[in-house]
């Protein structure tokens, strides 16, 4: 009788003892951190918007008279360094080592002088305004770094006439005029060693267009095209005839934003990769993925 009691007693406890203990809850899905994020706590959670480009906010910026002819600032200094400063006109950069930072510039940013250039950087800096559609590009022409720069009011963003541009997470918003080629970014007698990297160009109000990436010059040699995002322009995607590596990586066109078709490249020698058509909202936000990018056009 005892061995029997002992027996239900353990039947008894069986179905306790083998009851999974409850699932712990799962953890709240973190935020990604900001794909860009600023000292004034401007940022942005994936490419570059107005948001967390251009000048900082409520920086009071000193307005500088224009040194020559009533339309320019030409700066011979080098190593001189413009901060918060406002130019009524254009910038002209007549000396290396030149660093512009946390400005706004009315007009053009231009490192040539005649035959020679100059090394600059342009950082957290705002070029052009949305009064007027300037002809020339916004900056240019070589040996420049340009970070977290907002570009408006040009029918061309950035110009590359030379070697080492590096142009990173800053964002242009392109206009043009009657007769205008407008590009985000143009090779002219281009040189060697561009990056262009995580930049938002938006050509979508500008009417007489090329393309938002129009590289195409054969004076060129590696280039680097990679996680941008575009929108507008003829054929958007435009990179073909550099010498040295080619890449055109992990970018992003607004799908159905162009004209006669997303791109016009040199396949066969260009390492084309993770591209995608996507859609976005007013924010520039990607809302979805419509299918990957082929590369497309004559090799």
């Amino acid at each position: 009788m005892r061995g029997r009691a002992l027996l239900l007693l353990v039947a008894a406890m069986a179905p306790a003892a083998c009851q999974a203990a409850p699932a712990e809850p799962a953890p709240a899905p973190s935020t990604p951190p900001p794909a860009i994020l600023r000292s004034d706590g401007s940022s942005c959670p994936d490419h570059p918007t107005p948001a967390c480009t251009g000048v900082l906010r409520g920086t009071e910026l000193l307005k500088v008279p224009l040194n020559t002819e009533d339309v320019a600032l030409r700066v011979r200094r080098e190593g001189a360094v413009l901060d918060g400063v406002h130019v009524p006109g254009h910038l002209l950069i007549h000396a290396d080592g030149v660093t512009v930072r946390n400005s706004v510039i009315d007009g053009d940013v231009i490192n040539a002088d005649g035959p020679r250039s100059f090394s600059f950087t342009i950082t957290d800096t705002t070029v052009g305004t949305t009064t007027k559609c300037e002809p020339l590009p916004g900056i240019g022409h070589d040996k420049y770094k340009a970070t977290r720069v907002l570009v408006q009011g040009h029918s061309d963003g950035f110009r590359v006439s030379g070697d080492a541009v590096e142009i990173r997470d800053s964002y242009v918003k392109l206009c043009s005029r009657p007769g205008d080629h407008s590009d985000g970014i143009q090779a002219y007698n281009g040189g060697k060693g561009l990056l262009f990297h995580h930049n938002t160009v938006d050509q979508r109000e500008a009417k007489d267009i090329t393309a938002p990436i129009f590289l195409v010059d054969e004076k060129s040699r590696d280039v680097v095209v990679t996680d941008n995002l575009v929108m507008g322009g003829t054929y958007s995607i435009q990179v073909r005839n550099a010498r040295g590596e080619q890449v055109v990586r992990g970018n992003k066109l607004v799908d159905k934003s162009w004209v006669y078709g997303p791109v016009d490249s040199e396949c066969a020698r260009t390492e084309w990769a993770g591209n995608e058509l996507v859609t976005i909202d007013e924010n520039y936000r990607v809302t979805s993925i419509v299918g990957p990018l082929a590369c497309a056009g004559e090799s």
